[in-house]
């Protein structure tokens, strides 16, 4: 694990949080949703934080990377619902998930709402003092 000296973003952290925990859950989908529904899923989990790394490493391009991550956020929602719905996730996991995209949502909605008002880019390095 990379570590730095400034603090994460809230973001990445609850990005990567919330990859800890549904990838492993992925892994216990039965088999018959694990090669299609539970690979679809973990991609686009690990395809929503790419676009979120990409808008802190291509600022130029930043509102075009958060309009994609928005987009594989309520793609992952869609697919959440649906394996709860074919029984892959229990209500209480189904919860904390709807919990964790809301809140990931909001961040997310925040950032293009700062970024788009003036260039706010939370993996930049804060300036001194």
């Amino acid at each position: 694990m990379i570590r730095s000296d400034r603090p994460q973003s809230p973001l990445f952290v609850k990005s990567y949080d919330f990859l800890l925990w549904l990838l492993p859950l992925t892994l216990k989908f039965p088999k018959a949703q694990r090669f299609l529904l539970a690979e679809r899923l973990g991609k686009l989990a690990l395809d929503f934080y790419e676009a979120i790394l990409e808008a802190v490493i291509d600022s130029h391009e930043a509102a075009q990377h958060l309009e994609q991550a928005d987009l594989l956020l309520t793609k992952i929602r869609m697919y959440i619902r649906l394996s709860h719905d074919l029984q892959c996730l229990s209500t209480g996991q189904y919860e904390h998930a709807a919990r964790l995209m809301d809140e990931l949502g909001r961040l997310v909605g925040g950032w293009r709402r700062k970024q788009a008002r003036g260039g706010y880019n939370p993996g930049a390095a804060q300036p001194p003092g």
